[in-house]
């Protein structure tokens, strides 16, 4: 089908996806006093103690706010419900509540809710998938008056201001964030600004966010005017389908989102770092990005994006060079058995979702790899499947995305010899299983260090040694992608796609 005729498609299925879907026909708008928001994930929750995805955490941080916030352009936390930190010691720190904070029902924001907050999560008996990462970090916390909170620490916390972006609570569970959460179903959440918010009130009253599993189905809402609003929830296939159209905006920010492809540092092939760095040069990441993602993604050379303030310029940097790949390979053990005949170097499994986009990527970097002689077979599997194969390390090649990465100790998380997944650990992010001594030590002291500026050149220095040793290959950080109808205004993206911007957002 070419482009014009499934833009005629689009058009002529978007009255009947809208009926399906219980929302207005397309010659209707949605309502004044409403941003309608679709999503590609259900809602399961909005207490921050028990969110089980990204999609949670979103919804969780527009009804609960935090002592922090990490949303800055540079992702450096800033102060929130706290107005003021005072460090006592290095494993004593105390915040001073705003004057001003409420929550949703006009009670104020007192330090025993932070206290109360907090100890639900660290409790012995807690359910929370918090509670491990809090009770090796928090000691206990303690009211010092009505608007000062002590943390006392395990022991100094580098991360300790990108912790406490974690929604606080009332006693009846209510948040103190910009909206307030009215119903809660599997298919939407209704929300309702809060009227005692300290900060700018929400232009619009009310905000709906409703979960649509497919993805067309969600870009046929926009075209036929029953949804108001899209984030990062449509293929870049289907994007490219409604550009130009009149009553449809498209906007783009960066991200922090990366998407890497990892590599098995335990095989016998790939634990050669010849090997990985001559994959890297056989990339053209450049094509791929202007083929597959319309130009919406930005080349990466370390976990962090080059906007975050402890990310570290002049990295190693793996352009493509096929003649330097092919002689990393031959420096390996792999030279080539018949010259420009078809036989290949090595031949590789790359695993990856069912996913039809991101398969079509991985064919895209098999063909390129072949160019070196990598012979690479793509096999693709429904997402649990692969993922549980990822965890056990039963896999050569795959690629995958992270959460949002906010905070430089994701490389302890991802690149920590102990963070190896295995029986005890199952969780563990190093699903590469790589092993560094100096990593372990780098990325164990970015953690104690309090002080931004004397983590920033340890951090560096790991992203030195990782972009040397290349244990994952970073590819790109796509783009935040906002899908909108012509008369919203005023969406302000994050770097981490969270949905704070309805709060500015308004209807003409």
């Amino acid at each position: 089908m070419n482009s014009r005729l499934h833009v005629i498609t689009l058009v002529a299925a978007a009255a009947a996806v809208a009926a399906a879907a219980g929302c207005a026909p397309k010659s209707r708008r949605t309502a004044d006093d409403t941003l309608v928001m679709v999503t590609d994930t259900p809602m399961t929750t909005a207490d921050p103690r028990y969110t089980l995805s990204s999609i949670d955490s979103k919804l969780a941080r527009l009804v609960a706010a935090g002592l922090t916030t990490v949303e800055a352009p540079d992702l450096e936390p800033q102060l929130m419900l706290a107005e003021r930190m005072d460090r006592i010691d290095p494993v004593t720190i105390d915040f001073t509540l705003r004057a001003d904070a409420r929550f949703s029902d006009g009670t104020p924001v007192l330090a025993r809710d932070v206290v109360a907050t907090f100890q639900s999560v660290i409790a012995p008996d807690s359910k929370s998938m918090h509670h491990k990462g809090f009770s090796e970090r928090f000691a206990r916390l303690e009211a010092l008056s009505e608007r000062v909170v002590r943390f006392h620490l395990v022991e100094p916390l580098g991360t300790l201001l990108s912790d406490l972006d974690f929604g606080i609570l009332s006693p009846t569970g209510l948040g103190a964030g910009p909206y307030a959460v009215r119903e809660l179903t599997s298919t939407h959440a209704l929300l309702e600004a809060n009227p005692y918010y300290f900060g700018a009130a929400p232009k619009v009253p009310r905000v709906d966010l409703r979960f649509v599993r497919d993805a067309s189905a969600r870009l046929l809402m926009l075209v036929g005017g029953s949804a108001d609003l899209l984030q990062n929830s449509v293929r870049m296939d289907l994007i490219e389908e409604v550009r130009g159209r009149p009553r449809v905006q498209i906007a783009s920010s960066p991200s922090v989102i990366l998407t890497y492809l990892m590599m098995n540092n335990a095989d016998p092939i790939l634990r050669r770092r010849e090997v990985r760095q001559a994959i890297a040069l056989a990339l053209d990441r450049p094509s791929i990005i202007a083929a597959k993602f319309g130009g919406h993604a930005r080349l990466a050379s370390s976990l962090l994006s080059t906007f975050h303030w402890a990310y570290a310029p002049d990295l190693p940097a793996w352009d493509r060079d096929l003649p330097r790949a092919r002689a990393l390979l031959d420096a390996a053990g792999y030279p080539d058995p018949d010259g420009p005949g078809p036989r290949p170097r090595m031949k590789l499994v790359y695993k990856t979702s069912s996913d039809a986009f991101r398969v079509a990527v991985a064919r895209v970097i098999a063909a390129q790899l072949a160019e070196v002689g990598i012979e690479v077979e793509v096999r693709s599997f429904e997402f649990a499947t692969f993922f549980a194969d990822v965890k056990k390390g039963s896999y050569q090649l795959a690629s995958m995305q992270t959460s949002e990465l906010n905070e430089p100790d994701y490389y302890y998380f991802y690149f920590h010899s102990g963070r190896i997944p295995d029986e005890r650990n199952p969780d563990g992010g190093n699903r590469w299983r790589y092993r560094n001594p100096e990593v372990d030590r780098l990325t164990e002291a970015g953690r104690r260090e309090i002080e931004p500026a004397r983590r920033k050149p340890i951090y560096a220095e790991v992203q030195r040694i990782i972009a040397t040793d290349l244990p994952v290959i970073p590819l790109w950080h796509e783009d935040n992608i906002v899908l909108s109808n012509a008369d919203v205004q005023g969406y302000r993206m994050t770097p981490n796609a969270r949905f704070i911007g309805l709060v500015g957002a308004w209807k003409r």
